[in-house]
């Protein structure tokens, strides 16, 4: 009976590190659909005591140890799959490997249920909808449509890809590669034209703020969707004077000048779920909260807003373009513009450096594949 005792000790630590880890798994794997619910909470404490018994997760969440193999359970599941072909579910797994509190359901864009998502409701925008219910029901009842259109919305698997607006870009040649791609998004104002070489020639949605969107309505590609990433409450209101072919009663707000008139029809214009800020703000970076308020570095910039939106969205997410290389001050910050890299400093709202780290983390895991190299060059 004594050589027993220590197998005895053993088990009675380890049983409660097996209840705990049961708990903290299932909590977040038997709601898939409840992204809108407050179970996260408890997923967080149970993540909170798992992470007392093994040391293995940064204070965000994530592992520490990152490497772009394939857990065992998804090289069954994609390990035999030839190259080239769309793997399902692929990047949401490789998050959830990494960072097990991610959950997928997110829809990407807001329709006329919005008020369901218990996530936004409490906050102000960027971060959420509080006190713009009724213009957003106004601008979605106006727009009718809320996904990617038919053909997109059918498919059993999405390749996408992310195109920042990187000088990294410039005589890369890329182009034909990425119109292959089944969804490919773009960013604020960068152009198409004369750049198909390098950026392709394609355009599934153009996502912009106000300050951001195309001025020139000769400038904007044939067929795109033009969604519409809300940072103030303001936003909403040029949104809608676009739709209803408004005049807005006040510019004051805006940081710069903003386009009068955008070369879509409402059936094309759609609202980002602003989650996305949220999640990619609090959640996978870790930038002040600031009680839920835009503060001074805080906000994501909206190429990471972007990524965040198609790990719940896509199937594969890749990205070109990415890269702020602060140690060249004076190189081109955009493929399009003579704007230098010194520039990005003086953003009040962006943290660029702990942005660049969740964004290598990313890279490193193999959640997502960077084409052009500019997110950690050859530390990944």
């Amino acid at each position: 009976m004594r050589i027993m005792k220590p197998t005895r000790h053993l088990l009675l630590v380890l049983c409660p590190m097996v209840v705990l880890g049961f708990l903290y798994y299932s909590s977040g794997r038997l709601h898939p659909w409840g992204w809108g619910r407050k179970s996260q909470t408890d997923l967080d404490s149970f993540f909170s005591v798992g992470r007392l018994f093994h040391s293995v997760y940064d204070k965000q969440g994530f592992l520490l140890k990152l490497d772009g193999n394939l857990p065992l359970e998804l090289m069954y599941k994609y390990g035999n799959l030839s190259e080239g072909v769309c793997k399902p579910g692929y990047a949401a797994a490789k998050m959830t490997a990494i960072y097990p509190k991610f959950t997928k359901p997110a829809p990407m864009f807001l329709d006329l249920n919005f008020r369901r998502f218990t996530k936004i409701s409490k906050f102000f925008p960027p971060f959420g909808m509080k006190k713009q219910e009724n213009i957003i029901d106004n601008i979605l009842t106006a727009t009718k449509s809320y996904g990617l259109g038919d053909e997109l919305d059918s498919l059993s698997c999405k390749k996408c890809i992310i195109m920042g607006n990187g000088a990294i870009l410039a005589n890369k040649s890329m182009g034909a590669r990425v119109d292959e791609y089944n969804v490919i998004a773009r960013l604020n104002e960068a152009p198409v034209s004369g750049y198909e070489k390098d950026v392709g020639s394609r355009t599934t949605m153009r996502i912009t703020y106000p300050e951001g969107a195309i001025q020139k309505t000769e400038r904007y590609e044939q067929d795109s969707l033009f969604v519409l990433s809300a940072f103030k409450a303001l936003d909403f209101k040029w949104l809608r004077s676009i739709i209803f072919k408004e005049r807005l009663h006040s510019t004051n707000g805006f940081w710069k000048s903003v386009a009068r008139h955008i070369p879509r029809e409402p059936s094309e214009m759609r609202i980002l779920n602003p989650y996305f800020i949220q999640e990619a703000a609090f959640r996978f970076i870790g930038l002040p909260h600031n009680n839920g308020k835009m503060g001074r570095g805080n906000i994501p910039t909206l190429g990471t807003v972007a990524i965040t939106m198609a790990l719940h969205n896509c199937d594969e997410v890749d990205v070109a373009g990415f890269g702020y290389d602060m140690s060249t001050p004076h190189a081109p910050l955009h493929y399009y513009e003579k704007i230098k890299m010194a520039a990005i400093k003086q953003s009040w709202t962006h943290n660029i450096s702990e942005e660049k780290e969740f964004l290598i983390k990313l890279v490193k895991a193999g959640v997502i594949q960077d084409l052009t190299h500019g997110i950690c060059g050859s530390g990944c």
